[in-house]
């Protein structure tokens, strides 16, 4: 019999969603406040500060690498559940540093403190919600990771509003922080029955947990999926950290608009996660996300060429539609191609390259953005990524085949 349709939350899934758009909150909330941040810090973007600018994600990403390698051992130690919990706190207090910072270099400092908190998050947050639900994992992480988009969606555009209203960029970045204590709460703070699978499990020695990473990094299949993340996450984090400077630099200079841009974007990921999180059945994830690749590299080539604001809106929605399932599903079947690891270390290790995707893809658009070739003809980096993802799965389901066709072989003869 399939299973149910219906999807079944508890309050750790509650925090789950709430910690993914607080963790949203914090990466965009910059971007959209970049082009009035920098003028007030020294660097404007229009002045050659553009490197500078997509330096502030990829500076953050060191920590966030860091953290995430340390956060199985942890977990283990003392349970996803309370290690989730303090790092959405460190994650709150980083941002709130950022909220009073006077210069580059300490919002830069800040922004690391932040990325301890989000490193733990990334590499937590999915097995967590894998855990809650083992049945079903591709539906429901494909669910919650919906509400990354969601905080992105409500952040960029309660920010462009308020921005164009006068408001400091400071008061935003402290809302932010502000909103961290919530799913901190709902983690923490006793009450309820919670899932075994999220308190603290049998410890592991650091021998173990090298055992655990070395029998992951041993199968070659996992660094096609590392190279998969890698690109995905840059492609996906180009867009949403470049695109409202993108528009108040070449279509208009309101804050309003390049909130709306960034919002679009994230709506279209919404529907993506959360029309495939509902729809999509585990054994078809081969097929979404290569189709998609393919049509977010086609919608996206396009961007530098675009003249109309209209049209950029429009096309930054199905771009968001396209590129929604990326992440998540990546990560889902990568899991189901490596039977017999430990899934927690499987998602850290590719949270590892993710990560440091974003970071690095964000930085060169912006250096090159720097260059004689603009800002526009730096996103062509997006559709590049795409198709570098599409290749990548389209070999691993080619490379699965022959590895079947060679298994009938054998057992016939």
């Amino acid at each position: 019999m399939p299973p149910s349709r219906r999807l079944v939350f508890s309050r750790a899934d509650y925090a789950a969603f709430i910690a993914f758009s607080a963790y949203a909150a914090g990466s965009v909330v910059v971007p959209v406040a970049l082009v009035a941040l920098a003028d007030e810090l020294g660097f404007p973007l229009a002045a050659g500060g553009m490197g500078r600018g997509g330096a502030l994600h990829l500076g953050r990403t060191g920590p966030m690498v860091a953290a995430m390698l340390l956060c199985g051992f942890a977990a283990a130690r003392w349970g996803k559940r309370r290690v989730f919990g303090a790092a959405v706190l460190v994650m709150g207090a980083g941002m709130a540093l950022c909220a009073v910072t006077p210069a580059y270099a300490l919002l830069l400092l800040a922004l690391m403190v932040a990325g301890l908190g989000e490193g733990v998050i990334e590499g937590l947050a999915t097995p967590f919600v894998q855990d809650l639900h083992p049945d079903e994992p591709g539906r429901y992480i494909n669910f919650s990771h919906a509400f990354w988009s969601v905080g992105v969606l409500v952040t960029v555009l309660a920010s462009g509003a308020l921005l164009s209203a006068g408001v400091s960029w400071r008061w935003l970045v402290a809302a932010v922080a502000g909103l961290a204590l919530v799913p901190a709460a709902l983690l923490l703070l006793p009450g309820g029955p919670r899932p075994a699978a999220i308190e603290v499990g049998t410890p592991l020695t650091w021998r173990q947990v090298r055992s655990q990473a070395g029998q992951i990094v041993c199968r070659p299949r996992f660094w096609l999926f590392f190279a998969a993340m890698f690109v995905a996450g840059g492609g996906e984090f180009c867009l949403t950290f470049w695109c409202a400077s993108y528009i108040q630099l070449h279509f208009t200079p309101a804050p309003w608009a390049g909130g709306v841009g960034t919002a679009c974007f994230a709506a279209g990921m919404v529907v993506g996660r959360v029309g495939w999180g509902y729809a999509i059945r585990q054994h078809q994830l081969h097929w979404l996300i290569l189709l998609s690749a393919l049509g977010g590299a086609a919608v996206t080539a396009v961007f530098p060429a675009l003249t109309s604001l209209g049209w950029f809106f429009g096309l930054l929605v199905v771009a968001g539609v396209a590129t929604g399932p990326y992440w998540p599903s990546v990560q889902s079947r990568c899991a189901d191609r490596l039977p017999g690891v430990d899934t927690t270390m499987l998602f850290i290790l590719l949270s590892c390259a993710g990560v440091p995707g974003c970071g690095f893809f964000t930085w060169l658009m912006g250096h090159l953005a720097d260059g004689p070739a603009g800002l526009a003809a730096s996103f062509y980096l997006v559709p590049a990524c795409y198709l570098v993802l599409a290749l990548l799965i389209a070999a691993d389901g080619w490379t699965g085949r022959g590895q079947a066709a060679a298994a009938c072989s054998e057992s016939a003869a």
